[in-house]
C-alpha cells in the first residue's frame, strides 16, 4: 500500500527538483544549440541560461524565477495500491505545492482571474493541475512534476480551428507564424519546445500540444511515420527564420518541435500549438509498491 505522507513527499521532492534541476536531454539540447550558433548575444543567452542551471542545481537560486504554473501528470499502474484512494492525489499536490511555495521553490504566482487575489500558495480552483492516467502495467505510480513557466504558457499557447481544405500547407502556414509571433521577441524564453496537436476536439487539441511540449524527451520523434515527417519540416523550417535564442539573431528559435494527433470530424481540422521555454522544467518520482522513491530526469 502507498501511503498519502509518501505521495505527498514525492510530488514535493519532484516539483522542487524541476525547479532546481535542468533535466538531462534539455541541458544536451542548449549545448548542442550553442555550439551552433555564432552571433554573440545568441551564444550569451545561452551561457547564462546554463550557468544559471549549474547554480541552481548547487543550491543557489532556480532554474528560472518564474516557476509559473504548479503540474502533475500521473501514471498508475494496474495492480497499484493507494491509502485513501486515488482521489487523494489532488489533496496530495496541494499540500506538495504549498509547501513548494512556503520554501521558495516556487513562486506563488497563482491568482483569481477576475478579482486578481494572490492565495500566497499556488492553491486555488483548478490550481495545482494534475492529469491521472491507469496505463501502466503493475504495482508502481511514476509522477512527472513541471512547473510551467508562464511566458511560454501566455505567449505561446495559439488555436485554430482550420478548414479540411486548408491541408497540410495551411497547418504548416499556420504553426510557424505561431512560432515567429512566439519567439521574434524572446516571449517564450526560445530556443523553446514547441508542441502541436493537430485534431480530436478543441479541448483534446489543446492537450495533445501540451503534453507533447512538456512530456516528450527533446530528439524524440512520433511513431507515426508521416507525422515524424511533418515535425522535421516544420524544424527545418523554423531554423530558416532568423531567430535565435532570446529572440537575437540566430537559427535556434526552437529545440524541437513535437507533434501528435488525434482522430477528428470528417468536417473539422483543429490545430493547436504550445510552447515550453528553453529550461524545459520537469522531474519525475517513481514510487514503488514498497513505498521508496526514485527521482530522475530522464524521460522514457
Amino acid at each position: 500500500m502507498i501511503t498519502k505522507a509518501v505521495i505527498t513527499d514525492a510530488m514535493y521532492n519532484a516539483i522542487r527538483l524541476g525547479a532546481t534541476k535542468m533535466p538531462p536531454d534539455i541541458r544536451r539540447a542548449l549545448e548542442n544549440a550553442l555550439a551552433e550558433e555564432t552571433d554573440p548575444m545568441a551564444r550569451k543567452h545561452l551561457e547564462i541560461s546554463l550557468q544559471n542551471a549549474d547554480m541552481a542545481e548547487k543550491g543557489h537560486g532556480l532554474v528560472c524565477a518564474d516557476t509559473g504554473f504548479p503540474m502533475y501528470f500521473i501514471h498508475v499502474g494496474k495492480d497499484a495500491a493507494v491509502e485513501g484512494g486515488f482521489s487523494i492525489f489532488q489533496e496530495c499536490a496541494e499540500a506538495a505545492t504549498a509547501r513548494a511555495t512556503a520554501e521558495c521553490f516556487l513562486r506563488p504566482t497563482m491568482v483569481h482571474p477576475l478579482t486578481r487575489k494572490n492565495p500566497g500558495d499556488n492553491i486555488g480552483a483548478g490550481m495545482p493541475k494534475i492529469e491521472v492516467f491507469f496505463d501502466r502495467e503493475g504495482d508502481s505510480i511514476e509522477i512527472l512534476a513541471a512547473p510551467k513557466g508562464g511566458g511560454s504558457e501566455i505567449f505561446g499557447t495559439f488555436y485554430r480551428m482550420m478548414f479540411p481544405a486548408d491541408g497540410e500547407a495551411g497547418i504548416k502556414k499556420f504553426i510557424i507564424e505561431c512560432i515567429k509571433d512566439a519567439c521574434y521577441a524572446g516571449k517564450v524564453c526560445p530556443p523553446a519546445i514547441i508542441g502541436v496537436g493537430i485534431g480530436g476536439t478543441a479541448d483534446l487539441c489543446m492537450s495533445l500540444a501540451k503534453k507533447a511540449a512538456l512530456l516528450r524527451p527533446v530528439g524524440d520523434h512520433h511513431s507515426d511515420p508521416e507525422v515524424a515527417r511533418l515535425e522535421k519540416e516544420l524544424y527545418d523550417a523554423a531554423r530558416q527564420l532568423g531567430i535565435g535564442p532570446m529572440g537575437s539573431r540566430g537559427i535556434n528559435a526552437v529545440l524541437a518541435i513535437n507533434l501528435d494527433i488525434g482522430y477528428t470530424h470528417t468536417a473539422a481540422l483543429p490545430v493547436a500549438v504550445n510552447a515550453q521555454c528553453l529550461v524545459g522544467r520537469r522531474w519525475i518520482a517513481k514510487i514503488s509498491a514498497d513505498g521508496s522513491v526514485d527521482y530522475t530526469g530522464e524521460l522514457k
